[in-house]
């Protein structure tokens, strides 16, 4: 396959950092989809030989590797470390193994570097800085026809085109809101879902361009007082049912050996049975992932509150801070990074993505027999959302649409976003 050249817009959050540490989690945590060129360089090391069993497993006519049955992947080594790259080196991995925790996401012109949040290395800031990385990113990306700069910026709302000149505006402008330090966490998270719910009532066809700027800059001036204006009432009982059942849609994880063993219709009524204990709100949690607490109680969620310790609070601060400045420059949550969706409607997810995040970390708390929300929760949380958003076929549904649709009428977005907070600052 011929390579392009490609021009890598470096993510703008100096704060942030990475270097992997061999942890193993993405290797236990993800299905890797295998392009025809790996599928050709494993053939290659002959594993199959090796090892004397297939290494791959079909689903709906695409490749992946093969999972033992604790859902690590089969060549993952006892040290935590890639049999692959350590018999053959790192650039003879697959190209999915390689990129992560990276994304590359085509805008006009250049491709954006994002990061993914379900990586433990990113999620407690430890490595070097990201631009180190960008001659890897280069080369890696320069083999993937999907990431060519993209001709044209994505859509602004189902019915108009965004300029290049409103996503900068738009992007500028919540990157400039998200890093007012003197405001304290909450603030900024709800003064977010202010501004994205005002830009959904806007008629966005009567302010384009230069006049969108205008009023993204009006917007954020008038915060946070604005804020004081518009007082929110607690969610309503179907909001929150909304709410624990995206949940449910971020933490579902079917592995194909799952799906192939219990066969589909057998596959659908398990999934039925969990999402109504989380619609509900009542009984033992189903299994979230490695490392979370097993069987809490989903009544105890509504019993554990925000974090109050200062150290605590200004971690849990700097982490989201970091997770949503990559997310909105990265360009992850709409267009090619998010299921081809609007701005808008991609800034809404963004919003209930958040959400999720809060009660998910209250789960992980009460499993720990906590009181309130502490860092290692928060972390375990984002972590969850993360390795799904964009990902995840489902959630970029008619169905997602829909609970959105329903959740942006009467400040829903913010009233949820309100009652699960991270912090009591």
């Amino acid at each position: 396959m011929a390579s392009h050249s490609l021009s890598i817009l470096t993510l703008n959050v100096k704060q942030q950092r990475y270097s992997c540490h061999g942890c193993g989690n993405c290797c236990h945590d993800f299905t890797v989809q295998l392009r025809d060129e790996d599928l050709k360089r494993l053939e290659a090391q002959g594993w199959e030989e090796k090892l004397g069993e297939p290494i791959t497993i079909e689903f709906r006519g695409t490749t992946f590797l093969r999972q033992r049955e604790d859902g690590a992947c089969l060549f993952l080594q006892d040290d935590g470390l890639c049999r692959i790259h350590a018999e053959h080196g790192f650039e003879e991995k697959p190209i999915a193994c390689q990129l992560f925790p990276f994304s590359l996401t085509p805008i006009e012109g250049q491709v954006a570097m994002g990061l993914n949040f379900s990586c433990q290395s990113v999620l407690e800031n430890k490595g070097a800085a990201l631009n180190s990385h960008v001659q890897d990113l280069k080369r890696m990306g320069s083999h993937l026809p999907e990431v060519t700069p993209a001709q044209r910026p994505p859509m602004l709302t189902r019915k108009l085109r965004a300029s290049a000149k409103e996503i900068k505006a738009i992007t500028n402008g919540l990157d400039r809101w998200l890093t007012k330090t003197d405001l304290d966490l909450n603030t900024r998270l709800d003064g977010l879902a202010f501004l994205v719910q005002s830009l959904a009532q806007a008629k966005l066809e009567n302010v384009r361009d230069e006049k969108l700027r205008e009023l993204v800059d009006v917007l954020i001036g008038a915060l946070p007082g604005e804020l004081e204006f518009h007082p929110l009432e607690p969610p309503t009982s179907r909001q929150m049912k909304l709410l624990r059942q995206a949940v449910f849609t971020r933490v579902e994880d079917p592995k194909l050996s799952d799906i192939k063993l219990q066969g589909r219709f057998g596959m659908i009524l398990s999934q039925l049975k969990r999402s109504g204990r989380f619609k509900k709100g009542k009984g033992a949690s189903p299994h979230i992932g490695a490392g979370w607490p097993e069987g809490v109680d989903l009544a105890m969620v509504e019993q554990v509150g925000g974090a109050t310790d200062t150290d605590t609070c200004k971690a849990i601060d700097d982490l989201m801070t970091r997770y949503l400045r990559a997310t909105v420059l990265g360009g992850r949550i709409w267009g090619a990074g998010y299921y081809g969706w609007p701005v808008v409607e991609g800034l809404q997810a963004l919003l209930l993505n958040l959400s999720v995040i809060g009660w998910l970390s209250r789960l992980h708390s009460a499993g720990r027999g906590l009181d309130q929300i502490d860092l290692e929760a928060v972390r375990a949380a984002l972590g969850r959302v993360d390795r799904t958003s964009g990902r995840a076929v489902w959630l970029g549904a008619n169905s997602e649409r829909a609970r959105l649709g329903y959740l942006k009428l009467d400040d829903g977005l913010r009233r949820i976003g309100s009652h699960e907070k991270l912090t009591m600052e």
